[in-house]
This record gives C-alpha cells, structure tokens and sequence, in this order.
C-alpha cells in the first residue's frame, strides 16, 4: 500500500467544494467585446469587420449542415477531447479541447463559432430562415448551444473552451476563420477557414444513481491566487468554483519523477447534509506476460469528521475528489487504475477504471 511509511508517501490528498462556473448560451449574432480601442472610428470600423465574420460563419455552418457544401479544410481542428460535469439546473457542463494546425493561419486574429444541435429535434421548417408575407425579418433559429468569440489563436494550437447543454445527444459543429481585418482590402485573397463536425451524448447526473463526472486525468490542479475575469474564465473552462485550474493530460502520459494526478465529482447522494463516501484505489501494471497487480493507495474518505464544517448538498456544493500519487517507484509502462465509490449511506458501489502510461 501506499502509505507515507510504506513505498512512498502518498501525495497529500486534496478536498474542495467547487460550484461548476455557469455558462450561458449566446444567440447569434454576437459580437466578443474587443480591447478598448483607440477612438469611436476603430471601433465601428471593427465591430462591421467582426459582423462580417459572423454572419460568414453562421452561413457557413448553415450550408455544412444542410449539406449544401463541403467543410472547408484551409485550417484544420480536431476534437481533442472533452468532460462532462453536473452544471446548473439540470444542464451539464462540458469542457472541450480543439487541436487547430495554427500554422495554417496566416495570423493568429481568429473568430471560432460554436453550434449544438440536437439530434433529436425536428428540422427548421424551410420558410424559417425568410421573410413572412408581412415583409417581416425572420427570428434566427435557436439552439442549444450558440456562441461566437474572437482570440488569438495559440502557436500550439490548443483551444479549450464549453458548453452547457440538456442530457440528450447532439451535433457539434466549429467553425474557425481567420479575423477579418478592420478595412476590407483590395485584391484581399479569401480568408481562411475550417470546420468540425463532432456527435456527442450529453449524460443525466440529475438522477439518484450514484455517479461520477468524466474523471480528468490531470498534469497539473493548482489553486488560483486572483479570480479570473468572465473573458478569462470563458478561455480557461477547467477552472472550477473560481478557486481550482485544473490542466488535463494529452496524452495521458506522465514522467516517473512526476506525479499521475485525477479529479472528479460524485453524484446521487443527498439533497441536503453531509456525505458518507469511501473511494479505494487499486494500480494494475499491464506487463507482456499479461496484467497484474502493482499495489494500492490509501483510501479516501470524505463525510462529516473530514469535510469543511460548512459542507451541505442543500447549499450547491459537490463532493470532489482530487486523487494524486508520486510515480518514482512506477516502471514504465502502461498501467489500469481501478477505482471503487463507496456510499456507506446507502450501501450502493459504483467502480470505475482509466488507463496511463510511465516513461522514465
């Protein structure tokens, strides 16, 4: 076992109660606020520039979905991955990550649109997007999930950001181009742009089934010294209750001089009071005679003697757990993780397993 006696000293465990920061959907079209400019003229100049850029994306969207056209391909984005974590009012909290091939872009100025659509809703009826007979404007379609923000892409083309959606499944479309500038140019060659597509199910934590958020195996979880303003927290969604960054693993690869670290969330327990929880953890190094049992961390305990004195489901908190344990005696190699909820409360169990690799 892992024990400060035994063959390490386990990393001190960590406990926070966390809000999941609230997001709301946009409707389009939206305009990012910008840096304060330098007079009136700018910024006009650049609010025309930015809603040409809307409306070029939301068009482009629009096509790709009513497959009319092709996804454009000049920058390439993958989806890197993605969480899901209780939000608010029965909506759940995702945290995503984009891989875009920055090198594509001719400059880092980007303007990223974001659109959920569910899978399971009927399609707009064809005369929504046109003018009634009255001559009125017609009222943009709504969505689940509607945003768009202007940034300086990354020379690393990591992009993170969220949503927040209602249990179910959805399409995913982003779509990226690059920043128009302020004044239109002559001979000004097409800008560049790209497009994903990607299916996600959105589960339910509502329910009283015991449950846990998508751990996210992380390389770094790092308490804030200064809350983070709204712009920033919309560029950093893995920052928790505006206390906790929390900074997922890539590649789920971690040093032996490091440390494997997991964070996550159980849920179905009360509606008020304290809980009453167990989560043990069993390592398995998987060797080329086959798996088998490396050894075992201390069990984590969460209820009244251990939590804040203040802790009550009643008052929004959420048990979190945040699971670490120093690699050095690690070989490298790959290795299973099996985790086991325990809620003494109600006797229920619930075990999960992640996988990870040790380089030396």
């Amino acid at each position: 076992m892992f024990t400060k006696r035994g063959m390490m000293n386990i990393r001190r465990v960590l406990t926070a109660i966390a809000a999941v920061a609230s997001c709301t959907a946009l409707s389009h079209p939206v305009v990012a606020q910008q840096n304060n400019p330098q007079n009136r003229r700018e910024q006009e100049r650049r609010s025309q520039a930015d809603q040409r850029d809307i409306q070029a994306l939301v068009q482009l969207v629009d096509a790709v979905a009513a497959v009319k056209q092709p996804a454009p391909a000049d920058i390439p984005v993958t989806w890197a991955g993605n969480h899901f974590v209780r939000g608010a009012e029965g909506a759940t909290f995702i945290p995503f990550t984009l891989a875009v091939d920055a090198s594509k872009a001719a400059a880092p100025g980007t303007a990223l649109y974001v659109r959920a659509v569910s899978k399971s809703a009927a399609a707009p009826a064809p005369e929504q997007n046109q003018q009634n007979r009255r001559g009125d404007q017609p009222q943009a379609p709504m969505y689940p999930w509607d945003d768009i923000q202007f940034f300086n892409l990354p020379s690393d083309g990591s992009v993170s950001r969220a949503m927040m959606l209602k249990p179910g499944e959805y399409d995913v479309f982003v779509a990226l181009k690059e920043r128009s500038p302020a004044e239109q140019q002559r001979n000004q060659p097409p800008a560049k742009m790209g497009l994903l597509r990607h299916t996600i199910t959105v589960p339910d934590f509502t329910g009283p089934e015991l449950a846990i958020s998508t751990p996210i195996i992380a390389t770094a979880v790092e308490p804030l010294t200064s809350p983070l303003s709204p712009e920033e927290q919309r560029a950093n969604p893995y920052t928790f209750g505006g206390a906790l960054r929390v900074v997922p693993s890539r590649e789920m690869k971690f040093k032996t001089s490091g440390e494997f670290l997991m964070v996550f969330w159980v849920y179905g327990q009360p509606a008020s009071g304290k809980p009453d929880v167990q989560i043990e953890y069993n390592f398995h190094h998987k060797t080329a005679e086959g798996e088998k049992y490396f050894n075992k961390a201390q069990p984590q305990v969460f209820n009244a003697s251990t939590l804040p004195p203040n802790f009550d489901f009643a008052a929004g908190h959420q048990l979190m757990s945040i699971f670490g344990v120093p690699l050095k005696t690690f070989p490298a190699g790959d290795y299973r993780v099996e985790f086991t909820i325990t809620d003494k409360l109600s006797g229920r169990k619930l075990t999960q397993n992640v996988t990870f690799t040790v380089e030396s």
